[in-house]
């Protein structure tokens, strides 16, 4: 188990089994866990009027309506330094993410490997 965060992370993935599987695994970890499945609701859900602060967030690279690479620079219009990490099963598709400053892991990711994957990159900005 992690040491409980302070803030949630936000998990978005149009795929509802990969979704719920993990939001399972991080939540078994410790991890507060909000999830999206579209780009649209993720950036409502990002938007500093909305209320709601986030650890990280951890997408999809492809999604029902775009992709990860299209949303990245959503999000760091919103939350410049917010730690966003990529999934994806697509090799070569790291180069579309050349300079936006995202952790990218090729599926597929182990439970245990995406629970140190978020470890880290949340370590990184949450005090607690």
């Amino acid at each position: 188990m992690v040491s409980a965060l302070a803030k949630p992370i936000l998990l978005i993935d149009d795929d509802a089994v990969q979704l719920r599987v993990r939001q399972a695994v991080l939540q078994e970890a410790g991890f507060r866990v909000d999830t999206a499945t579209t780009a649209e609701a993720a950036l409502a859900l990002l938007d500093p009027a909305a209320g709601r602060d986030y650890a990280a967030v951890l997408t999809d690279h492809l999604l029902s309506a775009g992709s990860g690479a299209e949303l990245v620079p959503q999000i760091r219009a919103l939350l410049p330094s917010m730690p966003i990490v990529v999934i994806t099963g697509m090799p070569g598709a790291e180069g579309e993410y050349e300079g936006w400053n995202v952790h990218f892991r090729q599926k597929p990711v182990p439970p245990e490997e995406l629970i140190a994957l978020v470890t880290s990159v949340t370590q990184r900005t949450d005090p607690s």
